[in-house]
């Protein structure tokens, strides 16, 4: 389990509210993504990404969920520190890469049902607006696994928002993940 001063760190690089987009014209498809083995695990991996992922020093990072890009990465606005992806409620949401959950909740104003995944002590990613948590705090997943079931919990529609941060500052997540 997170320790409180991990939390209370983690929920500090957090912005205090995220505000949806509108559609970005033209809508950027994100699937791509397509069945792999599943494993032992009680949350198998469903999707593996089609293109190569960028490694980022020891990370390869991968798409979070299928769906069209409905809102963008802009920097300095803290309403948009990431990208949102739309798509159907219920939807599996996947670890972009492997690493330990160190926040599955709902305590952030704005982000709904929220998992933040540590990937190593630069490197941290969150799902937010998540219709159902699938792991807890402590538990180590892997890339690729199911973590969630997407939602609407503090959103209009259905949707992943999805951040990675580096030491706590939002990165554009479109320049890590996969082309498509």
């Amino acid at each position: 389990m997170a320790t409180r001063q991990t939390v209370d760190v983690v929920v500090a690089a957090l912005p205090a509210a995220v505000t949806p987009q509108q559609p970005v014209a033209p809508e950027v498809p994100v699937s791509g993504a397509s069945p792999a083995a599943s494993d032992t695990s009680p949350v198998p991996a469903l999707f593996a990404p089609l293109n190569p992922a960028p490694v980022v020093g020891a990370l390869r990072w991968r798409w979070p969920s299928q769906g069209p890009l409905i809102g963008r990465f802009v920097p300095g606005d803290q309403t948009q520190q990431g990208i949102n992806i739309a798509g159907s409620a219920g939807q599996p949401v996947l670890a972009a890469s492997e690493g330990t959950v160190v926040y599955s909740g709902s305590g952030l104003v704005g982000y709904g049902e929220l998992i933040i995944i540590k990937h190593s002590n630069e490197w941290l990613s969150a799902y937010a607006h998540n219709r159902r948590r699938l792991v807890a705090e402590g538990a180590n997943v892997a890339a690729g696994q199911v973590i969630a079931e997407m939602g609407r919990t503090g959103a209009v529609r259905d949707m992943l928002h999805f951040e990675i941060r580096q030491n706590g500052r939002p990165v554009d997540p479109l320049i890590l993940l996969p082309a498509h």
